[in-house]
């Protein structure tokens, strides 16, 4: 999600980093009180965020290959949507999704997860 002009209310989000410290297709980890989320950037340039758990076995998804709009988790392969935390059929479970906004090139995170799809 890229978004331009649009106010950012800090108490709602967190201020993370600039979208040029992600690689492309690849992630950063952000350490919260909730536990370690995952933020991934695709190859055109989307942002995601998702608990840095793979439903399957606990693998941390921030180490694992992001393509298109999944990232396969490196414990047992295991793919995940990245805009919802589900995990591809035909393998079933869900972890945390977040809300992120990028504006002028910095990336906002919200430490509300998003209601489960």
């Amino acid at each position: 999600m890229q978004t331009t002009a649009e106010h950012v209310d800090a108490a709602e989000w967190l201020e993370i980093g600039h979208l040029n410290d992600i690689p492309p297709l690849g992630a950063r980890v952000v350490h919260t009180p909730q536990g370690d989320i995952a933020v991934f950037r695709t190859g055109a340039d989307g942002v995601f965020a998702l608990r840095d758990r793979c439903p399957h076995k606990g693998g941390p998804l921030s180490q694992g290959i992001v393509y298109g709009e999944k990232v396969a988790c490196p414990l047992h392969n295991w793919s995940i949507h990245l805009d919802t935390g589900r995990a591809a059929a035909p393998d079933e479970g869900c972890t945390s999704a977040y809300p992120v906004k990028v504006i002028e090139g910095r990336i906002y995170l919200s430490l509300a997860a998003k209601p489960a799809a």
